[in-house]
């Protein structure tokens, strides 16, 4: 079956979704992106991820292209036409369509596009545990605005797959962990405090993250929000990076340091298994 995804307002094959040359986000990344996973037919917290796709629009006096009911719809629409039970809605906003200049007009029209993929189905049981890097953090200094500007994650990312890593966790001048190319990272202590770093401008505060937050305290488990280091994280009890592709996947490995034993950790297991029964909780009300 040919994808289908949505460009301003049309149902499209995927091969015929085009925009315009002088589009701002392909001209200089001037827009937004929201990325919502699909699980077993559920949709993991798209309430959260509008709330952040506003937030995201607001801090870039981007106005919405559609209402945010409007826009429920054309999720729907393209879960049902490209008949996803488990993958993603990938959907991005630019400033507009306009001659090329660094200054733009404020009176642009935004332009929408949504694509639709399959994905396998998630295992909620136990995740092979994966390797990951570090790199130093060169990106702007609003990283809590999901924007398309995405050039230093790239690079990372690409850098972490030439070493056979799946992820690069990026540091900061002080030394300390910001966060992946594409996700929040994690630790838990030998004391069984869950340490993540706190939601400012440093990172972008995934909406992974923030379900893992909740569920974390429901279950009484002692969060502390800082920064920590690439030295810390190795000597971890456990590592894990979270995302809406990633969920909670555990980390056996940093810059060739083991950690533990390399097995995957009682807590980022439990919090992958939780992580399931939360959004089929979501589906349900």
């Amino acid at each position: 079956m040919s994808r289908i995804a949505y460009v301003n307002g049309q149902y499209l094959p995927h091969d015929h979704a085009e925009i315009h040359i002088d589009d701002r986000g392909y001209q200089f990344g001037d827009g937004i992106y929201e990325v919502v996973s699909i699980m077993n037919g559920h949709l993991a917290d798209q309430e959260w991820h509008l709330d952040r796709m506003e937030y995201s629009l607001s801090e870039l006096n981007i106005p919405m292209p559609m209402t945010r009911a409007a826009m429920k719809i054309v999720i729907g629409n393209l879960i049902r036409m490209n008949k996803i039970t488990n993958g993603l809605i990938y959907f991005q906003i630019t400033r507009g369509v306009m001659r090329r200049d660094h200054a733009f007009n404020a009176m642009l029209k935004p332009q929408l596009v949504m694509t639709a993929k399959t994905l396998p189905r998630l295992s909620k049981q136990m995740i092979d545990p994966v390797k990951v890097i570090t790199v130093p953090d060169q990106r702007w200094q609003r990283r809590d605005i999901k924007t398309l500007q995405l050039l230093p994650n790239c690079m990372a990312k690409t850098k972490a797959m030439e070493k056979g890593a799946y992820e690069a966790l990026m540091v900061d001048h002080d030394g300390l962990i910001t966060e992946g190319s594409s996700s929040n990272a994690w630790i838990v202590t030998h004391e069984g405090e869950l340490i993540t770093r706190p939601a400012t401008y440093d990172i972008l505060s995934g909406i992974t993250r923030k379900a893992i937050l909740d569920i974390a305290a429901k279950r009484n488990l002692k969060i502390v929000e800082r920064g920590f280091s690439v030295e810390e994280a190795q000597n971890a009890a456990e590592v894990f990076v979270s995302s809406a592709t990633s969920l909670v996947t555990p980390v056996y490995m940093v810059d060739d340091v083991k950690i533990g034993n390399g097995d995957t950790g009682p807590v980022a297991l439990a919090l992958r298994q939780a992580y399931f029964d939360h959004v089929r909780a979501l589906a349900a009300e």
